[in-house]
């Protein structure tokens, strides 16, 4: 008898633990994630955005923090436009010789290579001297000369940069020799900032600079997946949020970059110029009035997306069909011409 009175409140003391521990995991699973905006930012001379999914506000905000320390780093050693950048330091010093760079320098670098070497110099970006020499032309309105301009192509060339993996330098073979990150800088700054994202616990996310966008992992509730209007070259605004899509993709993983003349560009003697350079002509890119790239990592359809709009039609779907699991919508500038799709592209459009 004075056992049983004994075990009594062991037992419901054991039934009181269970129910605690039962209310606690209905708690925890019961808690959905959380959507957290971090509304649009000036980086990179450009308007970033970053939208994450997280287990709660807290472990969202941290993603947020930490995702703009990433693009503001970035930023701080591949600017073009920052005298005090790193890229600027090499700029100024690698035709006297070896500079040594930071392992994203030298990382954004060697993938630029790669790019280059596919797309047989489509995409280069060792076009700095092409860049500042349509640039002077702009503010005087008036067009270089041939000269000027062969002046400028023989200062360009990937296979005049020379890369040092063991040493980690960056040299110019010709002096005046510039780099100008332009085409990829964005698309790796996404990629590097998806991977903070991921490693402080978001569920999925969003990165968007400048229109170029990755996404990842658990869309927003009530969605299944993550939507990406592409616009209508003719209509687009200096408003960072787009306005009516042309068309809509739908992505669960991977990046999506457009690129076209329709946004950047400059007048020099009453003609548009492109700030998509031409190394082949030494003139911005004409071919095509907008390019978007649908592949795995920003990096790639950054790079690829300069490159298809420096090939045009035939020669850039010539190339992404030649590429696993990428994919490009083309705009030509006729009036009035029809979006041309590579051979898989329309399996992500809604």
């Amino acid at each position: 008898m004075n056992q049983t009175k004994k075990k009594a409140p062991l037992i419901a003391a054991a039934v009181v633990a269970v129910l605690l521990l039962l209310m606690l995991y209905a708690g925890i699973a019961g808690r959905q994630p959380v959507r957290v905006d971090s509304g649009y930012r000036v980086v990179m001379g450009t308007f970033s955005r970053v939208v994450v999914v997280a287990p709660s506000e807290k472990a969202g905000r941290a993603c947020l923090r930490e995702a703009f320390e990433v693009q503001r780093r970035i930023e701080s050693r591949m600017s073009y436009h920052r005298s005090d950048s790193e890229l600027n330091e090499v700029n100024r010093r690698a035709a006297e010789g070896p500079v040594p760079v930071s392992a994203l320098t030298f990382d954004v670098l060697q993938k630029a290579i790669y790019f280059s070497e596919l797309s047989a110099g489509a995409f280069d970006v060792t076009v700095g001297p092409l860049v500042d020499l349509w640039r002077a032309a702009a503010d005087a309105n008036a067009p270089p000369s041939d000269a000027e301009l062969a002046a400028a192509r023989s200062k360009i060339g990937y296979d005049k940069l020379i890369l040092d993996e063991g040493q980690m330098t960056v040299e110019f073979a010709v002096a005046g020799m510039k780099l100008d990150l332009g085409g990829i800088a964005k698309g790796f700054a996404i990629d590097k900032t998806l991977e903070t994202l991921r490693q402080g616990g978001a569920l999925g996310g969003m990165v968007d600079i400048g229109g170029d966008i990755r996404c990842f992992g658990r869309p927003p509730e009530g969605q299944d997946y993550w939507r990406i209007g592409l616009q209508e070259p003719t209509k687009v605004s200096d408003d960072p949020v787009p306005g009516r899509a042309l068309l809509v993709l739908q992505l669960s993983d991977g990046a999506v970059t457009t690129s076209g003349d329709y946004r950047r560009f400059t007048e020099v003697g009453g003609q548009r110029q492109s700030h998509i350079m031409d190394v082949a002509t030494g003139r911005g890119a004409a071919r095509l009035a907008s390019v978007t790239v649908i592949a795995p990592d920003a990096t790639a359809a950054d790079a690829l997306a300069t490159a298809v709009s420096v090939l045009g039609v035939e020669k850039g779907l010539a190339l992404i069909d030649t590429l696993s699991e990428v994919e490009a919508v083309l705009i030509p500038h006729e009036a009035g011409a029809e979006l041309v799709f590579s051979q898989g592209a329309a399996a992500y459009v809604r």
